[in-house]
């Protein structure tokens, strides 16, 4: 990761009529950089992200770029910026695209004025929930709660015209506020029959032909298919089946028995003992995943399509282990209560204030339920304002020993809390 181009202290960025400090560094690329900042003067204000479009040093090369050439080096961050950008605000309100606050200046850039986005703050990435799967999968909750949070994204912004061309797990991001999982980074998009770049997608998530169009490209030719929204629903493809895997498969798709017959590795992935996953469940998932890696893209679902499937009609809970990675509002409190503490009035009455008072301590608590029967009968639900505090108050509560006994905290769905739709058992 590169430095961050304003120098080891922490700077102070004016923005939207705010100050902003920069906190830490989350990201760079070959002309952008992410930091997360939070606004000053207002404590209870949501951090949010900047990305900075860094201009590279020296000075700026002077002749024009061919049609459907990249960009000069020199260009790269003033041409990335207004691409972005324009995207983000034409695809501005939709609840599973990551949402433009504004854009402003930075004229304290170690390389001159640099052009930056202002964007909301997310959380863990569907990348970062594969590195703790432990090569075991997501749970089947996760996979469908990604899966149509994604194909909401796609189908809004294919209907706009646009393809996102760089769909691959760092670019799905999960949403504390919104509890849901947002798409980000449209650096590469395009809107569909004017491609300005020809080098799209990602290693191991580039549909056939996409791969075909960049090999022709860096020979000088020009290939006669073009790439449609269709590459982005073979990307989100790959990412699922990593996700029910729990496997990179980038050598995978790129081995010739794949080439040769994807449909028999699918069903062998599907098929294998060591997938947590197999149940009768998962073979909708299978034929979706099937639907949207058809080699001709002709024959690949749209998102509409696929939003159809009956994978979404299955209820599925979440695991504990969904609970502990995807911060909501609401924590949930295990470990807490014995049956006789619910019994007994008095004693009971105690325990909720005490409970109360710990947890005020990183937040304002909105909300404070202990059921006394099942469905969660001993659970402990707090409901803070904001995500933030119930992040705080997780961190600081799991493995505080509370009546003798060390409390387990996880965090817990927002929209089955308000419904009071409590799960009894998560696996």
């Amino acid at each position: 990761m590169s430095g961050c181009a304003w120098g080891a202290a922490p700077p102070l960025l004016e923005a939207l009529g705010r100050l902003w400090e920069v906190q830490a560094p989350l990201g760079s690329g070959s002309s952008a950089s992410v930091y997360r900042v939070r606004c000053c003067g207002d404590p209870r204000a949501p951090p949010g992200a900047v990305k900075e479009f860094v201009p590279p040093p020296g000075p700026r090369p002077g002749p024009a770029r061919r049609p459907g050439a990249r960009p000069p080096a020199a260009d790269c961050a003033e041409y990335g910026f207004r691409k972005e950008r324009a995207a983000l605000e034409q695809l501005r309100g939709h609840r599973n695209i990551v949402t433009l606050y504004g854009v402003f200046t930075n004229h304290y850039s170690a390389n001159g004025p640099s052009r930056c986005l202002l964007l909301e703050l997310l959380d863990i990435s569907v990348s970062e929930l594969l590195l703790h799967s432990s090569n075991q999968g997501c749970s089947m909750w996760m996979i469908q709660h990604c899966a149509r949070d994604v194909l909401e994204a796609l189908a809004f912004l294919h209907h706009k015209g646009y393809v996102h061309a760089d769909l691959k797990p760092r670019n799905i991001l999960w949403s504390a506020e919104e509890e849901c999982f947002k798409l980000i980074d449209f650096g590469l998009s395009f809107k569909e029959g004017n491609q300005d770049v020809k080098y799209i997608q990602t290693d191991g998530y580039r549909a056939p032909e996409a791969e075909l169009q960049n090999c022709l490209a860096q020979a000088g030719l020009q290939s006669e298919t073009e790439c449609t929204s269709a590459v982005d629903l073979w990307s989100l493809g790959i990412v699922l089946l990593e996700m029910f895997s729990g496997m990179k498969l980038k050598h995978t798709v790129q081995s010739q028995e794949w080439k040769t017959n994807s449909s028999a590795i699918i069903d062998r992935i599907f098929a294998s003992e060591g997938v947590v996953n197999s149940a009768i469940p998962a073979y909708h998932l299978r034929d979706l995943i099937k639907s949207m890696l058809h080699c001709d893209q002709g024959k690949r679902a749209s998102a509409e399509k696929a939003l159809c499937s009956p994978f979404f009609s299955i209820p599925f809970a979440p695991h504990i282990e969904d609970l502990v990675m995807l911060p909501t509002p609401v924590l949930r409190l295990l470990n807490v209560l014995s049956d006789a503490s619910l019994q007994c009035e008095e004693e009971y009455e105690d325990i909720l204030e005490d409970i109360r008072e710990e947890c005020q301590k990183y937040g304002p608590v909105v909300s404070l339920l202990i059921p006394k029967e099942n469905p969660g009968k001993g659970q402990v639900f707090v409901e803070y304002a904001n995500a933030g505090d119930s992040k705080a108050a997780q961190k600081m509560l799991t493995g505080k020993i509370f009546d003798g006994k060390f409390v387990v905290a996880t965090f817990y769905p927002l929209s089955a809390y308000k419904r009071g739709y409590l799960y009894q058992n998560l696996l």
